[in-house]
């Protein structure tokens, strides 16, 4: 328990003050041209103030036809620069290290948000997605890592790359989703080739102490879990990155696939050589001690998702009573307001079953 309040350093960069870390959490309360509005400054700068290590932005997307859900955060543009830069402001003055979680959302885009035809590695009829010229993949590209450059600008410690729960990154990552021929398809190099050539692209363009994350996801949306392990140690061997969020869906689950059954789906992670790359995990971690039974079985940190909704002061008061045991579901409407959820998040959480009381 002891080990959950104490600092964790990174090859770059500052180091987080404790070992909690505010998962990526689609909120809905930006404004539609994707500034940052004062219900999301506030519910960000309410979680620095409650003692995470480090305050993560929901996913922010780096281009106008990746945004993914209404009210998303976005990085695309400078005119999103100046909400940034008092965001990052505000964490850092409270203590709190800070990163903005990039995203793009492909063929998961809406149609109706877009207003045009979402994009996808190949064909996907499903969701009515279109495939991507080459070209297309490579201003993709170049766009995660100019969103990354303007997160250093505004003033972040680094950013984290979505490479899970079958957004764009992931969907070129399946082979179930893509079916290309030329060289961001085929084998898994080839369809891992835009996520490594985004990694190196920030390493390239960004400061030397600007911190970089990839979030992953092994299972769901035609990941194979050897496959997500292969591309999770290329990414550690290479050591351009800073940690590795590995979300689980159950952190003490077990995989899905039969092969890998018999052994905590985390425990294919945790066995990996990881150099000096960090290790976090997401997935039901609603305790102080499941938080350090996570570390207990080797991972470095943890982020919080449900956990910090309910607290915005989770690890402070993790601090103060290591037997803390929070707040049951489902809880008010007024609760979450009074835990720093605007209007628009909480009705977002109502879609959650059983998280807000009718």
């Amino acid at each position: 328990m002891q080990q959950l309040l104490e600092p964790l350093t990174f090859s770059r960069g500052p180091a987080m003050k404790n070992r909690f870390m505010l998962a990526p959490l689609t909120n809905s309360q930006s404004h539609d041209d994707g500034t940052l509005s004062d219900d999301e400054f506030h519910w960000l700068v309410m979680r620095a103030q409650g003692g995470f290590g480090l305050t993560m932005t929901c996913a922010a997307h780096v281009q106008a036809e990746g945004r993914g859900f209404p009210g998303q955060l976005g990085i695309f543009s400078d005119d999103h620069l100046e909400g940034l830069t008092r965001l990052a402001a505000a964490i850092r003055a409270e203590g709190s290290r800070s990163a903005v979680q990039l995203h793009h959302a492909g063929m998961r885009s809406p149609t109706e948000l877009i207003g045009t035809t979402p994009l996808c590695p190949s064909v996907n009829e499903e969701f009515g997605a279109r495939a991507m010229t080459t070209e297309e993949v490579e201003q993709m590209i170049d766009a995660f890592v100019a969103a990354a450059v303007r997160a250093e600008r505004a003033g972040f410690d680094g950013v984290e790359l979505h490479g899970a729960h079958g957004y764009l990154l992931c969907q070129f990552l399946s082979s179930e989703i893509n079916h290309r021929e030329d060289r961001f398809g085929g084998s898994l190099e080839n369809r891992a080739r835009p996520l490594f050539d985004v990694v190196a692209g920030i390493r390239e363009q960004c400061g030397p102490d600007f911190q970089l994350g990839v979030r992953l996801s092994p299972e769901r949306f035609g990941m194979a879990l050897e496959e997500v392990r292969t591309v999770a140690q290329r990414l550690m061997h290479d050591g351009a990155i800073d940690y590795l969020d590995l979300s689980l869906w159950d952190v003490f689950k077990e995989p899905e696939e039969e092969a890998f059954k018999g052994r905590s789906l985390m425990s294919w992670f945790t066995d990996l050589e990881r150099g000096n790359v960090r290790i976090g995990v997401a997935g039901k971690v609603a305790t102080p001690a499941a938080a350090a039974a996570c570390l207990d079985a080797g991972v470095d940190f943890v982020l919080l998702g449900r956990a910090a909704i309910l607290h915005h002061d989770f690890p402070n008061r993790t601090a103060a009573d290591p037997d803390f045991q929070p707040v049951s579901l489902p809880v008010t409407r007024d609760y979450l307001a009074n835990e720093g959820l605007g209007d628009a998040f909480i009705g977002y959480m109502q879609g959650w079953k059983g998280f807000v009381a009718e």
